[in-house]
């Protein structure tokens, strides 16, 4: 029987459907009551630090009215609190609170230990293999930034 190696035109497409595979996957494992909208602005108000509803609009790559909903309940939740610029008091910035870097931590555990699972039910030469290709998906997204 003759094995014929995979176009790189299939290599592409079978790549984008396992890492949204994956992505829904851990992204369900996440899941509590947060939409993935309030998931996604949560973190990323935890990675910039304290951003503007702006900056963190553009980040998120949604409206600033969208966004405006969405930390609005945030808020209410006591996930996040606004803050005034110190420098400009005019402008608001968002900060996660603990009870927000909490929700987070938790989200990211139950990920973490569902694929942990997973990865622990491979053989030890799949789990090397894993350790490379995730180098080289990091240097591949890397380069974008």
């Amino acid at each position: 029987m003759v094995t014929t190696r995979p176009t790189e035109t299939e290599m592409v497409s079978r790549l984008r459907l396992a890492v949204t595979r994956l992505h829904r996957r851990l992204r369900q494992q996440g899941a509590g009551d947060l939409t993935p909208s309030q998931a996604s602005a949560l973190a990323s108000i935890d990675r910039l630090g304290s951003p503007t509803l702006g900056e963190l609009a553009a980040r998120e790559l949604v409206q600033p009215p969208s966004l405006t909903r969405i930390v609005a309940v945030l808020e209410q939740r006591g996930l996040v609190s606004r803050v005034a610029d110190p420098a400009d008091r005019r402008i608001a910035r968002v900060a996660a609170t603990p009870a927000g870097v909490a929700v987070l931590e938790e989200r990211r555990s139950r990920r973490d230990a569902y694929l942990a699972r997973r990865l622990y039910q491979l053989p030890a030469e799949d789990r090397a293999s894993l350790g490379a290709l995730t180098a080289l998906l990091e240097h591949l997204v890397e380069a974008e930034e």
